[in-house]
């Protein structure tokens, strides 16, 4: 038997394996997806890198390499580099607009990092441009050999003895096969299946017996089996990621293995499959769990979002309520850098829409922070101008005066607003160095005062006792005494402010006791006086009661009328006065006098009325009468106000 014979087997068993190790895919295709799915790599897998220098350190690295790198490493480092970069974009502006600066006027640096970062990138990209022609120009060389491959095979099936005697070469024509590269995709499967067709018919015409089948068989099962045992190990790798690759890369070996024994061909698929739906289950479910990692992440950045466009920056009227907002959005931007991806579609959009309500926040606060700038320069301007004022009066004298005006000027410093805290301390200590240097001088000044003020106080304290000695006894050189005593007490200057009221007081209680006992023996007399008076006017015909009693009313009713004034005035004074006032007790005294010649006025018109009733008598003798006596100054002329 030749060696040729121990390695045919027989068409039917061949091309009844040949369509059931048939993919529903062609090779190409099968290998693409596998790439495409292989190109994102899980979480763990991704390396970080806390600065760009470091991303451009790795971009260095994989140009010095030359072989373009690996794409998705390329991706990931373009994310980790921009990340950073607009993390320290983001920074910089943030610090520009808490120094007081315009969002509108900021404008970022050039970044060095970033000019390496685009050169290195775009060698790096002109590099996998020029693989990739060279690649393509490769798959149109492989092409042509796989259908010179697919050419010659046909010419070797042409009959049985061509196939018989050709085997060898057909075996090295599929080694040739296996050995040639990927072609162009649109040609791929075309190509496969043109190739299956002509092999399948290349196999139907040998003519192999029992013993080589079986040996063929036998040779396939061993490898297949190989390849089944290095898919169920791959279950217990940790890299899912690594095992879905290399189950890939067994079944692209598992399908250029020939057939094995009909009874078995089932039994070994199955196992095979059993291995790989293990892989291709974990694999799927690995990328679910980060998808939904992802949905999470994105959930609680939406979250942070709303916070910060919740903010109500209107309602935020002091510097004490922007300071505890602006530190609630720096804790929600410390808590946002805590958040993992949030997926390729929605990472970048919900980070400008972070982005976009942090610069709201910053904008408004920056536009608040320069409103209060124009009014505290204002305010400025004005406290200025009061310090100026209490610098002015410091070294004045008129103490009552300027102790007004530097109240008045402290109640409006109290009254303007903030100022910008470099000018604050200087010009509180201005102001209260000036209003301190006055009330210092004014205390000094004030020694000496108040010891003249005590010695006031003394002598009409003084005064007092001899004016209460005098009361028991109201005769007329006693009345010329109090009068001498009331000129000592006008005299005398200033009394301690404290003692005013008590001294008056007692001053008022003690002249009021002695004027009344003065006033009514003189009441009495002057009413007698003014009898006599009017009977000798009468007797003489020199005057008529008639007449008098008119006088009289009139003086009366004038009198009245100024009692009912001060009666009001004092009404007023009461109400609105505090206790104690020297003018209530000056017009209360004035009242009570004009009430006692009120009363006066009122005993002499009954006088009058009293002799108009009288019957006439006989004129007396004439003889020498006194002259009548002179109405009193206060029946002709109203009292003092």
């Amino acid at each position: 038997m030749t060696e040729t014979n121990e390695l045919q087997p027989t068409p039917e068993v061949e091309a009844a394996e040949v369509q059931a190790t048939q993919a529903p895919v062609t090779e190409q295709d099968e290998t693409q997806a596998v790439e495409q799915q292989a190109t994102e790599p899980s979480e763990e897998a991704r390396p970080t890198y806390e600065t760009k220098e470091q991303v451009v350190e790795r971009l260095r690295e994989i140009q010095a390499e030359d072989n373009g790198g690996d794409r998705s490493e390329l991706d990931l480092l373009k994310q980790a580099f921009y990340k950073l970069h607009k993390a320290a974009q983001i920074a910089a502006r943030n610090a520009f607009i808490e120094q007081g600066g315009a969002p509108e006027d900021w404008r970022a640096e050039v970044d060095g990092a970033e000019e390496n970062f685009k050169a290195i990138m775009a060698s790096i990209r002109q590099r996998r441009a020029q693989m990739a022609e060279e690649a393509e120009k490769q798959k149109a060389e492989n092409l042509d050999r796989k259908l010179a491959i697919i050419e010659r095979i046909k010419e070797l099936a042409t009959s049985p003895e061509e196939a018989n005697a050709h085997f060898d070469e057909f075996k090295q024509l599929q080694t040739a096969w296996k050995e040639t590269g990927a072609v162009p995709a649109e040609r791929a499967t075309e190509v496969w299946k043109n190739y299956q067709l002509y092999v399948e018919q290349f196999y139907d015409l040998l003519k192999l017996n029992s013993e080589a089948r079986e040996y063929d068989f036998k040779k396939n099962l061993s490898a297949k089996e190989r390849l089944i045992e290095l898919a169920e190990k791959l279950v217990d790798e940790e890299d899912i990621i690594a095992a879905f690759n290399k189950l890939q890369a067994l079944h692209a070996e598992y399908k250029e293995i020939g057939p094995v024994a009909k009874e078995l061909r089932e039994d070994v698929w199955n196992r095979f499959k059993a291995a790989s739906t293990v892989i291709n289950k974990r694999h799927q479910e690995h990328f679910e769990a980060i998808k939904a990692r992802e949905d999470e992440n994105l959930q609680a950045k939406t979250a942070l979002c709303e916070k910060v466009e919740s903010i109500q920056t209107a309602e935020i009227t002091t510097f004490a309520a922007w300071e505890e907002k602006t530190k609630e959005v720096i804790e929600l931007q410390a808590e946002w850098k805590t958040i993992g991806y949030a997926g390729h579609k929605q990472n970048s959009t919900i980070f400008d829409r972070f982005r976009n309500a942090c610069d709201a926040f910053f904008s408004a606060k920056a536009e608040y922070y320069r409103t209060i700038k124009d009014e505290q320069n204002g305010n400025l301007e004005a406290k200025r101008a009061l310090v100026e004022e209490a610098e002015a009066l410091k070294d004045s004298t008129e103490w009552r005066k300027t102790t007004n005006k530097l109240i008045d000027l402290q109640k409006k410093w109290k009254e303007v607003g903030p100022i910008p805290r470099k000018y604050s301390e200087q010009l509180w200590k201005r102001f209260t160095e000036a209003c301190d240097h006055f009330f210092e001088a004014k205390t000094a000044a004030g020694a000496d005062q108040r010891a003249e003020e005590t010695a006031n106080m003394e002598a009409k304290q003084g005064i007092i006792e001899q004016l209460r000695e005098l009361a028991a006894d109201a005769t007329q050189a006693t009345i010329e005494k109090v009068k001498e005593l009331q000129a000592q007490w006008n005299e005398i200057g200033h009394v301690p402010f404290r003692d005013k009221d008590r001294l008056y007081k007692e001053y008022r209680a003690v002249a009021d006791e002695l004027y009344k006992q003065f006033g009514a023996s003189q009441t009495r007399r002057r009413l007698e006086g003014f009898q006599k008076s009017v009977r000798q006017a009468v007797a003489k015909g020199e005057s008529t009661l008639s007449r008098e009693r008119e006088r009289l009313l009139r003086i009366f009713e004038a009198r009245k009328a100024e009692v009912q004034t001060y009666e009001n005035n004092l009404n007023f004074l009461n109400a609105t006065s505090k206790s104690g006032n020297s003018l209530v007790a000056e017009m209360n005294h004035k009242v009570e006098k004009l009430r006692e010649e009120v009363e006066l006025l009122s005993q002499k018109i009954k006088a009058v009325e009293a002799e108009m009733r009288a019957p006439k008598a006989a004129p007396a003798p004439e003889a020498p009468a006194a002259a009548p006596e002179a109405p009193a100054a206060d029946e002709a002329a109203p009292a003092d106000n």
